[in-house]
């Protein structure tokens, strides 16, 4: 992948990002959103406000976190915006836990997001565990795939839009939203990173050979 094909990426990701957690706090003002869900979200109000802030706020700063100008320059920043995410996924995470049982779409939903959350969790647990050992490159690896869970709020509105435009009905789209919605990203960031590891095996070997032969 490309320098610039990365920053145009990372552009579109931080944009639509941006855009649906602004949507997210409209959502919880009262200013946006389906009138069904807002009646079922106010039936568990705390784990409603919990799951909507909290992944609303890791949503909005997490692609920030992979601006190489951020970490480089701003490293103090990036660490800081690091433990907030954190903190925001540990409580929208929490609020998801006890959202997932009242989901829409039947038990197929249900799981799907039970699972979302279980994932969200543990690969921000894993993130964390690596940063303190000082192993940035697991870090960073722990922080891709918990992002692309992160976002599944944005893939989730694009595939549920268009899914519904299509003519298919919510009910029988929303449990396939609650699947395709996080595990084709975490599949494409578990490919990128297979690549990228090819990738640096390829030129640490070629790097000897290199050395060798007076380059």
């Amino acid at each position: 992948m490309t320098a610039r094909l990365q920053v145009v990426l990372l552009g579109f990701v931080i944009f639509t990002s941006i855009a649906i957690a602004l949507h997210a706090f409209g959502f919880q003002l009262r200013l946006s959103g389906s009138p069904d869900f807002h009646v079922r979200f106010d039936a568990i109000p705390i784990p409603a406000a919990m799951h909507v802030l909290g992944s609303g706020l890791a949503l909005l700063i997490g692609g920030f976190q992979f601006s190489q100008t951020l970490r480089r320059k701003y490293l103090h920043v990036h660490r800081w915006l690091g433990r907030i995410y954190l903190i925001m996924i540990l409580i929208g995470g929490l609020g998801s836990f006890l959202l997932a049982p009242q989901a829409a779409g039947g038990l197929v939903a249900k799981i799907g997001f039970f699972l979302l959350a279980v994932l969200w969790w543990f690969s921000a647990f894993q993130a964390y565990v690596a940063v303190r050992r000082g192993d940035i490159a697991e870090h960073r690896a722990w922080m891709l795939r918990n992002f692309a869970l992160t976002f599944a709020a944005v893939t989730l509105r694009i595939q549920l839009g268009t899914l519904t435009a299509s003519g298919v009905p919510f009910e029988e789209a929303y449990p396939v939203v609650a699947w395709l919605s996080w595990v084709p990203n975490l599949v494409l960031i578990e490919w990128y990173l297979a690549l990228s590891q090819r990738k640096a095996a390829a030129n640490a070997r070629a790097a000897p050979e290199g050395a060798l032969s007076g380059n």
